[in-house]
């Protein structure tokens, strides 16, 4: 692609600054330019937790971007796609010759009577979401003041800041739907070890709950949240911690084909020419991902097409992944890593392997299709992580002893 040629990219997240980077290193000769609502640089959003606990600066979590010009606080706010013009909220136009949105997600705001404030204006003093940088200084600024926290939902994002939250001193409980803490990704047992640990971190787990309102208590100038069944939870702070969905309004007011996200193929082409979209916004065959690994998967092959390296890269889909590997609570999981007794008994193929070691608070499980790995879990100890990745994004039969993958001690001699 020729140097005259401009590529505009739409938001200047975590799958963006990937996109700008690759493209660089991969040789790419366009004029690459960034256009995010943020003032800040593009930066490592699944690190807010530890910038909330102080173990990163702010600064620290900075994304590189390549060569690419940023034009931060420059939110896009309408497309032209047969002009292939794009205008900015400070009513710029610009001109594009290939377009990429990476428009990212929205925090859910879940049906929770109270949350915002009485002129709907905004959330209510006391209630935050955790997506940006702005947000975690302002949840900082009220950490200080506070005694008890409620993180409603129990997913990777209300276990990570649960966990932070814990480790600066607050007393938290956390109110999550679900039968069990991250149930798309670990299995009862392993959510179980995990309450354990949260526990000793003074975090309290309520499954099998839902809040139905923010209120305050009479009398007392506190707040409390109440649950469905009318259980009242009195705390100095709320936490929404319930997932998050594409943002698409701006490819549904130029014409894209939107369905839950932006629907792209595997060239990460949208339903328009010169029109493509990665991360968060995306859904590919069906699949809204959500997680940086895609993002950053499908940023890797657009940049491969993009650049010229290799004009026929395609994305063919990812393999779920989750982790947390700071602090006292570690673990990662691997696709369908929480397969349980029912679903073995259902498919005679499958076989598992699991290590417990109450004393140290870790569980390890395998997953095995065949000889295939096609999921696991590592709880509190992740010295096997490194080759356990491997294997698993290899794709490719496991060796007759697959024990060394939990343990260095069950490698082969």
């Amino acid at each position: 692609m020729s140097g005259g040629t401009h590529i505009a990219v739409v938001g200047a997240g975590m799958a963006a600054a990937r996109f700008a980077e690759r493209y660089d290193a991969l040789g790419g000769t366009a004029r690459l330019t960034l256009y995010g609502a943020e003032v800040r640089a593009p930066y490592n959003r699944v690190l807010l937790a530890d910038v909330l606990t102080g173990r990163y600066a702010p600064e620290a979590v900075t994304l590189p971007t390549g060569a690419a010009e940023l034009r931060t606080g420059s939110e896009a706010v309408a497309l032209d796609l047969a002009a292939r013009t794009l205008t900015t909220a400070g009513g710029h136009s610009e001109r594009w010759d290939e377009l990429v949105l990476a428009t990212g997600a929205n925090p859910v705001l879940p049906p929770i009577r109270g949350l915002r404030r009485p002129d709907g204006t905004g959330l209510r003093d006391g209630v935050h979401c955790l997506r940006t940088l702005a947000d975690c200084a302002r949840l900082a600024e009220d950490v200080g003041r506070a005694r008890r926290a409620v993180v409603i939902g129990g997913g990777v994002l209300g276990v990570s800041v649960a966990r932070a939250l814990g480790a600066l001193g607050l007393d938290v409980e956390i109110v999550h739907q679900g039968p069990h803490l991250i149930e798309r990704q670990l299995d009862a047992e392993a959510a179980a070890a995990l309450r354990t640990g949260l526990g000793r971190l003074g975090v309290e787990v309520y499954p099998n709950n839902r809040a139905r309102a923010v209120v305050d208590r009479s009398g007392t100038g506190e707040s409390a949240v109440e649950l469905a069944n009318g259980y009242r939870l009195g705390t100095d702070l709320v936490v929404l911690a319930c997932g998050v969905r594409p943002r698409t309004g701006l490819a549904h007011a130029a014409g894209l084909a939107v369905d839950t996200g932006v629907v792209v193929d595997d060239t990460l082409g949208t339903s328009a020419p010169r029109v493509h979209a990665i991360g968060d916004c995306t859904q590919h065959r069906g699949t809204v991902h959500g997680l940086s690994g895609p993002a950053w998967e499908q940023a890797d092959v657009l940049a491969a097409r993009l650049s010229g390296a290799d004009p026929a890269a395609l994305y063919h889909g990812s393999r779920p992944l989750a982790r947390l590997s700071a602090g006292p609570l570690e673990y990662a999981a691997y696709g369908e890593a929480h397969l349980d007794a029912e679903d073995l008994a259902a498919d005679s193929a499958l076989s598992v392997l699991r290590l417990t070691d109450a004393t140290r608070g870790s569980y390890k499980k395998l997953v095995l299709r065949g000889e295939r790995l096609v999921g696991a879990i590592l709880l509190g100890d992740l010295a096997t992580v490194g080759e356990l990745t491997r294997v698993f994004e290899r794709d490719a039969p496991i060796p007759d002893r697959p024990l060394h993958l939990l343990t260095s001690y069950g490698a082969s001699p």
